[in-house]
């Protein structure tokens, strides 16, 4: 049971410059991170109200100014726009100052949408490229500095490795003993992607979290409406989102699958992935376009490489269900990462072919 009753959800509610009506109050539970709430006037749904997690995002201010800028670029015909609600003295989060403190925000609710955590659907994989592109191009003159690092270092192969260094020297003898092959895959990996040079590639203001349900999707049709979660929303590079998406698109096993056989490399997906972007035109340069397949290997093995570590320190960042969750979760996207590095070659053809100009 949430702890946010409904009359404290009636109070957060009336400090942002809405009617007042007799609202009604639906928990969504897809998040990890933040709490969220469905605002709906005889079920009808109206607005999202979500708490930002400053625990996590430890610059409020600044997350806040990074979406507040990114939504004022983030619409067009073919681009759905969100709306934040201001307060009613004209902010765009509402800060609480009796109790625990706390961050609400209140946003405009994308009628008839819904999202998709896996998919076998070209049309679905097209999309999602075309809207990621879309995204990527309303931003693509934005003042990079005008936009705070939300999670410092959040895809930085470097710290990632040191975290798992540390993480192995320090872990118990018989988790090291069960986790031994895909340690050994990790070490052999970094030494791979650690010598791939990234600077020479543009920084852009990325989404930074481009995992399929984070798009949304119209109800009546396989229309791609706009991106969702937009905390970290930060510079990066087009590669990052990039191989979000792919780890997410062209797999269609969760990131916890214990049958690996189920774990897939879907070509046909990713082709339709990649065809997507191109719709949107030539707006990348050669370079990004030339790391792109290394995008869809480091992504995956990122987070795999997150979920190991988090095993050998007994859990402490993840929530698992079950002992061994993140070690199920680091072999399913390690076997991932092995599958885009099979097929590197055929990557870099068809991101050569479909988007070089």
């Amino acid at each position: 049971m949430s702890k946010f009753t409904d009359d404290i959800l009636t109070s957060l509610l009336a400090k942002f410059a809405i009617v007042q009506k007799e609202y009604v109050f639906q928990p969504l539970t897809d998040g990890y991170i933040n709490d969220t709430f469905l605002v709906l006037e005889n079920d009808k749904p109206l607005y999202i109200l979500q708490r930002v997690n400053h625990l996590v995002f430890k610059n409020i201010y600044g997350l806040m100014n990074n979406v507040h800028k990114a939504l004022e670029k983030l619409e067009d015909y073919d681009y759905h726009k969100i709306t934040l609600v201001k307060t009613h003295n004209g902010k765009s989060f509402y800060e609480t100052h009796k109790g625990d403190k706390a961050y609400w925000r209140l946003m405009t609710y994308i009628d008839q949408s819904t999202a998709h955590n896996t998919t076998e659907d070209p049309e679905i994989a097209y999309e999602a490229g075309r809207i990621i592109g879309k995204f990527h191009l309303l931003l693509n003159d934005v003042k990079v500095d005008d936009y705070v690092d939300t999670i410092p270092r959040f895809h930085d192969l470097n710290l990632r490795k040191g975290q798992f260094e540390d993480a192995l020297q320090n872990a118990e003898t018989h988790k090291k003993e069960i986790a031994a092959k895909d340690i050994d895959f990790a070490i052999e990996t970094l030494a791979k992607l650690t010598a791939m040079n990234q600077s020479q590639l543009p920084i852009r203001i990325c989404h930074n979290d481009t995992k399929l349900n984070n798009i949304l999707f119209s109800k009546k049709a396989s229309k791609a409406l706009c991106l969702i979660d937009l905390d970290t929303i930060m510079k990066g590079h087009f590669h990052f989102d990039f191989g979000d998406a792919v780890r997410t698109i062209v797999n269609t096993a969760p990131e916890d699958e214990q049958q690996h056989e189920k774990i897939t490399f879907k070509k046909p997906l990713f082709e339709a992935f990649v065809s997507g972007i191109a719709l949107n035109g030539n707006f990348l340069s050669n370079d990004e376009i030339e790391a792109l397949p290394f995008g869809a290997i480091l992504l995956p093995f990122l987070h795999g490489l997150r979920a190991l570590t988090d095993y050998l320190n007994n859990n402490i960042y993840y929530k698992v269900a079950y002992e061994n969750q993140n070690l199920d979760r680091g072999r399913s996207l390690f076997d991932f990462t092995q599958k885009a590095l099979t097929n590197f070659d055929f990557m870099k053809e068809i991101t050569a072919n479909k988007l070089r100009a």
